[in-house]
């Protein structure tokens, strides 16, 4: 039985909101009182320290940030945290999975200019944490790499990452394909250099013309800046625009 124990009105709020919404059991206590007999993890604020007997886990919470202290609940009741696994499946809007052991606790699908700042914050406060990023949409893929620092990173072979999708799974194989790659071991890298390709460039050059209000494409050092990660279309058409001005 998960059991939270605290006086902090935030801590309660959020906590409490994170494990209804997963549609996990709970119950809750005031912070002096005595624990249930079949307690197996206890919830509680930073501060505070609820009685609890040795062999008890105790998770405290941020006010801030609920849901990790939730996601280490749920660890701990499926036999143990183990490692925080971080998969990145790359493209223009990256699928990213978290696992903590064997346990997907938490899943995004965000822009690419996002990416990083969820991997970052995901990893933050784990103990020996690690990212694994697959080898396709490399364009991508070298540009979350370059943007983490301090965080070990290994590339996989994504091949046969990304599963069949039946009715009503839309929309979910690049998340799906995140949790794949978490699970497969790869090369340990610390950058990638990405020259693109001409058809790359032209892809790009292709994409902005139809987002052009004149039918105009970017030229080719837009179009590189672009395929770097350096800049969005939309900033490569006004940067276009203004050398016409």
């Amino acid at each position: 039985m998960i059991v939270v124990a605290t006086a902090d009105f935030e801590v309660y709020h959020g906590v409490v909101n994170e494990l209804r919404d997963r549609g996990v059991t709970f119950t809750t206590i005031e912070l002096d009182d005595d624990l249930p007999a079949r307690t197996t993890v206890v919830v509680t604020a930073s501060d505070e320290s609820p009685p609890t007997p040795d062999d008890v886990p105790v998770v405290r919470a941020d006010p801030d940030d609920p849901r990790r202290a939730v996601d280490e609940v749920v660890a701990i009741l499926r036999g143990g945290s183990g490692r925080t696994v971080v998969g990145v499946d790359p493209g223009e809007r990256p699928g990213i999975a978290v696992l903590s052991g064997e346990m997907v606790v938490a899943t995004f699908h965000v822009p690419l200019v996002d990416a990083a700042e969820v991997v970052r914050e995901e990893v933050a406060d784990a103990v020996d944490p690690l990212v694994r990023i697959g080898d396709g949409a490399r364009l991508q893929g070298a540009k979350i790499i370059d943007d983490l620092e301090e965080v070990p990173i290994e590339l996989v072979d994504e091949t046969g990452t990304t599963p069949y999708l039946g009715t009503g799974a839309r929309g979910m194989a690049d998340v799906l394909a995140a949790v794949n790659i978490a699970r497969l071991d790869g090369e340990r890298i610390e950058s990638r250099t990405i020259e693109p390709t001409a058809g790359e460039l032209q892809r790009i050059k292709d994409r902005s013309r139809e987002q052009s209000d004149t039918n105009r494409a970017i030229d080719e050092t837009l179009a590189r800046r672009v395929a770097l990660g350096e800049l969005t279309i939309a900033e490569a058409l006004a940067e276009h625009r203004g050398t016409d001005d």
